[in-house]
């Protein structure tokens, strides 16, 4: 784990709610290190802790046979929100239990379009442009036939691309390798 980043022991959803309370607004990083055999907190719950201040789950690790550590972050502006998280949030909506920051960072979300960023994304739409270059490639078949994840990560990369020089970049990469009947090579 990066020495940079500070480790913070919970046996609690409680204690992590509170850890979460008392620095979302200053930390940048955290590691959150759980016992293995503890139910408490579990994945779902240290996921929805965070969502409700802002932050966003990444990394799981390993220490030992005993703990395991969950890395977390403050959400980046303008990043895609999954249709699991975006669930998490109404019932966090709903029960009245989403902290001022959180409920900041899903109305910034809301307006600058990274809430629904990721929803084609989650239904496999293929947009058009994609679509034309994998029939022109020969390589619609392998793309059809490829896995939900393959799928689903190629196109999340095609969708954060910022520049159209760079979308135009990734779909003749995807289109070029499903032509061989192979995925990029970051997707393997």
């Amino acid at each position: 784990m990066r020495a940079d980043v500070p480790e913070v022991v919970c046996e609690t959803r409680a204690q992590w709610r509170a850890w979460l309370r008392e620095h979302c607004e200053d930390a940048t990083a955290v590691w959150l290190v759980t016992r293995r055999t503890s139910p408490d907190p579990d994945y779902e719950a240290a996921v929805v802790e965070a969502l409700a201040v802002g932050w966003v789950d990444s990394t799981k690790r390993s220490i030992d046979a005993d703990f395991s550590a969950l890395y977390f972050v403050p959400r980046r502006r303008c990043s895609g929100w999954a249709r699991t998280n975006k669930a998490r949030i109404a019932a966090l909506e709903a029960a009245g239990d989403l902290h001022a920051r959180g409920a900041a960072v899903v109305a910034a979300a809301r307006a600058d379009g990274s809430w629904t960023l990721l929803d084609d994304v989650e239904n496999l739409v293929v947009p058009d442009d994609l679509a034309v270059a994998l029939d022109a490639s020969g390589g619609r078949a392998f793309w059809d036939a490829g896995s939900r994840s393959a799928r689903r990560a190629m196109l999340v990369w095609l969708v954060e691309a910022k520049k159209p020089d760079t979308r135009a970049r990734r779909i003749a990469a995807i289109a070029e390798h499903a032509g061989r009947g192979e995925r990029p090579p970051q997707f393997r």
